[in-house]
């Protein structure tokens, strides 16, 4: 279906090769043409990311395979210029920025808002110009909120933008793991997408341990304490555990206190707010083996390749089914590998969710995903941006926005 031209919808299971089929088929074109010697100096495929970890993970991911392309191209006497890829986020430092703009990268990997501020600049908008594919990866993440609302507009943008230079808009492929109805995706994705479905469900592993004190309305520090105690002893069972909680604070707290029990090298936090250089040494470390474990919150739990993790436990309920499974199939993240994922409640009424959580899980059931409407503010935002950028007729800058919130605008009612 790629290979056709169409825009691609993917959803399979965690740890299936998505990305990988994505990027598989667009490395081909570029391998043909650097062995031309034909390879434009222009960026060709844009890989969009809701993470700031996930992207720069993605790039050390696909540096290894172009070294063994370029590696084999020498071994057999083939003349292959070279194919660079460049991360943009809010971490790049600005030198590197200002490198990427002098020599453009084949392929960029970004996320949304970085590639919103690239489509206002003029030396990055130059870049995007003739890009040929735009990937989204983890697209459920965003499709239901605003800042999917703020994609689709950035991504009709780029469209115009591709179209004034090369007269086509760039083919998307969407990669998503959980998502119900797949149909709405595709159709927030792109209007008539192709569907390539694997399905969710995935045999697991899953348990829920009660503390021994009776739960409450709010866990006392005797039961923290008993939690902490727990999962030392888990993590002792295991090569490497990752630990989700649901707020920042609560990854700092939990990780000091598995620190002080398994010593102070074995336990780190992730979470967003953490450095640019600590993120990076948690997940080095834990792909490399030098971690017992790692407490994070949503910042690990997308398809960041960190290696073998036997274990998963969940502190508290994940209000969504979706999330619990991408969680939890963050260990056993890979083909044929069977996950494994603990809950622990804290509360009776996180014992209530999560038993409704597991109940889920095995009967296949999915929450339904809910495409925001009217988003008026990110809509102003962006014609602001776009027209900062660009001159535009009227008529021309209404039927841009409009090809991006066609599928998201109630029938009959202005905006």
């Amino acid at each position: 279906e790629i290979a056709a031209g169409r825009d691609v919808l993917i959803s399979a299971t965690t740890g299936s090769g998505k990305t990988l089929a994505a990027f598989l088929i667009c490395l081909d074109p570029l391998v043909r043409l650097a062995r031309a010697d034909a390879l434009p100096a222009e960026t060709s495929v844009v890989y969009v990311s809701p993470l700031k970890a996930l992207s720069n993970d993605v790039h050390r991911n696909l540096e290894v395979p172009l070294a063994e392309i370029a590696a084999l191209a020498r071994e057999k006497g083939i003349p292959l210029a070279p194919i660079r890829t460049a991360v943009r986020t809010g971490d790049t430092p600005a030198r590197e920025r200002q490198l990427m703009t002098r020599e453009p990268p084949h392929i960029l990997v970004t996320t949304p808002e970085s590639l919103f501020i690239l489509l206002t600049a003029a030396k990055p908008r130059a870049m995007l110009r003739n890009t040929r594919t735009v990937i989204v990866d983890e697209i459920h993440a965003i499709a239901d909120d605003k800042r999917g609302s703020h994609l689709t507009l950035t991504l009709a943008r780029l469209d115009a933008l591709t179209q004034s230079a090369a007269g086509v808009k760039p083919q998307r492929i969407g990669l998503s793991a959980t998502v119900r109805p797949i149909e709405a995706v595709a159709d927030y994705l792109s209007p008539g997408a192709s569907i390539i479905d694997t399905g969710h469900r995935r045999e697991m592993d899953l348990s829920i341990e009660v503390p021994n004190d009776e739960l409450g309305a709010v866990a006392t520090s005797e039961m923290w304490a008993e939690i902490y105690d727990r999962l030392a002893r888990h993590i002792h069972e295991q090569r490497t555990t990752l630990v989700f909680v649901n707020t920042r604070r609560m990854s700092e707290r939990v990780a000091h206190a598995l620190a002080e029990r398994l010593g102070e090298n074995a336990v780190l936090p992730h979470h967003g707010s953490l450095s640019r250089t600590l993120r990076f040494d948690a997940e080095a470390k834990l792909k490399a083996g030098e971690l017992r474990a790692v407490v994070a919150t949503a910042s690990l739990e997308l398809g960041i390749d960190i290696g073998t993790v036997d274990l998963v436990i969940q502190i508290g309920s994940t209000r969504s089914v979706a999330v619990a499974l991408q969680r939890i199939g963050r260990s056993g993240h890979w083909v044929g590998a069977k996950p494994k994922g603990i809950l622990i409640p804290t509360t009776r009424d996180e014992l209530v969710e999560c038993a409704a959580l597991v109940h889920a899980i095995r009967s296949g059931d999915l929450e339904r995903i809910v495409i925001p409407e009217n988003a008026i503010d990110i809509l102003a935002q962006q014609i602001v941006a776009e027209t900062a950028a660009d001159d535009w007729r009227e008529d021309d800058l209404y039927s841009m926005a409009r090809s991006a919130l066609g599928p998201l605008v109630i029938p009959g009612q202005p905006w």
